[in-house]
């Protein structure tokens, strides 16, 4: 017996080639692409751009008053002078003109760590029940929750002011009054304000990451007896950690560095007026103390940066979150 070679069509096998090189091929280019020459010119080019200011903000901090209003930042390098007073005069000064900021810059933490985990609690939960809980119209209220996003900000501070004043403010002062260990600062219309601004988003982006979990692990899970709390807790907040670290990313910076809704919902007094607040105020009535605004720009910065340094591993994967499949 002779044994004959099938000789597959010439058209298919080409066909069969290019779709299998196609997708390497893309994937080959975009690597080319962010790894040629060019663009780690680029990338030097706006890490350069985004560092000199910061740079220069550091320097001015620590020159006298005197040499920030009438030279540059730059005048440094051939006329060195240093001095600690900045710092010394924003963050340990006790006068009504300059107070310090430490009491501002604590109000700022207690604003913001609760205004990023408030929203990230509930937008966790949220986003694990429209993804794998099945109710009546579930669907429906998760296109409305998205579509808050185009709701201004601006359009809800009145609303909401009005509540807060009117039934918020006097539940506080009750609750206070009866448990003489709660304290009468009004945080919670901020941490309120901020959960109720940041939620449409985080609802969103969460839910397009446990979304896209394998359903051979949930329904695993639910054949071994787990009920909803294990498995959020257990399977679910594990996998969507990187959503959640790059969400509270964003959040934190942005409850950090806002200060519309701080104005509005603070009673603006230093008991608890954010960081933001007080930098709108240092640099005077007349922008004339720029050494101080530098001093106190600069405070204000590492708390964002160790924020962003320390779950920079996470970034990428939460920003890729949901994107596609497998």
């Amino acid at each position: 017996m002779t044994s004959t070679a099938i000789t597959p069509d010439p058209e298919i096998r080409d066909v069969d080639d290019a779709l299998n090189t196609a997708p390497r091929s893309r994937a080959d280019r975009v690597k080319q692409r962010l790894t040629s020459p060019w663009a780690t010119l680029v990338a030097i080019v706006i890490a350069v751009l985004w560092t000199i200011p910061t740079f220069g903000l550091l320097l001015s901090s620590f020159r006298p008053g005197d040499a920030i209003r009438t030279s540059g930042w730059w005048t440094f390098f051939t006329n060195p002078q240093l001095t600690f007073q900045n710092y010394q005069e924003v963050l340990l000064s006790g006068s009504a003109s300059s107070p310090q900021l430490g009491e501002y810059f604590v109000n700022s933490l207690i604003v913001a760590i609760p205004g990023t985990i408030f929203p990230l609690v509930l937008a966790s939960l949220a986003a694990y029940a429209f993804a794998w809980v099945k109710f009546r119209g579930s669907g429906t209220l998760f296109v409305i929750i998205f579509a808050l996003q185009i709701v201004p900000l601006q359009m809800a501070l009145i609303p909401l002011l009005q509540m807060f004043v009117t039934f918020l403010q006097p539940f506080q002062v009750g609750l206070a009054d009866a448990l003489p260990f709660i304290s009468e600062r009004q945080y919670a219309p901020i941490w309120v304000a901020h959960t109720i601004f940041a939620l449409p988003l985080a609802i969103f982006l969460l839910h397009n990451f446990i979304s896209e979990i394998p359903s051979e692990v949930v329904e695993a899970a639910r054949v071994d007896g787990a009920g909803h709390g294990q498995i959020f807790f257990r399977i679910i907040l594990p996998l969507a950690m990187p959503a959640i670290a790059s969400f509270a990313i964003f959040q934190f910076l942005w409850v950090w560095n806002d200060l519309l809704v701080a104005l509005v919902f603070s009673s603006g007094t230093p008991d608890t007026a954010p960081l933001t607040q007080r930098l709108a105020e240092l640099a005077g009535s007349r922008g004339e103390n720029w050494d101080r605004l530098t001093a106190g720009a600069f405070v204000s910065l590492v708390v964002p940066l160790i924020v962003f340094f320390g779950l920079q591993r996470f970034f990428v994967r939460g920003l890729l979150a949901g994107s596609a499949k497998g």
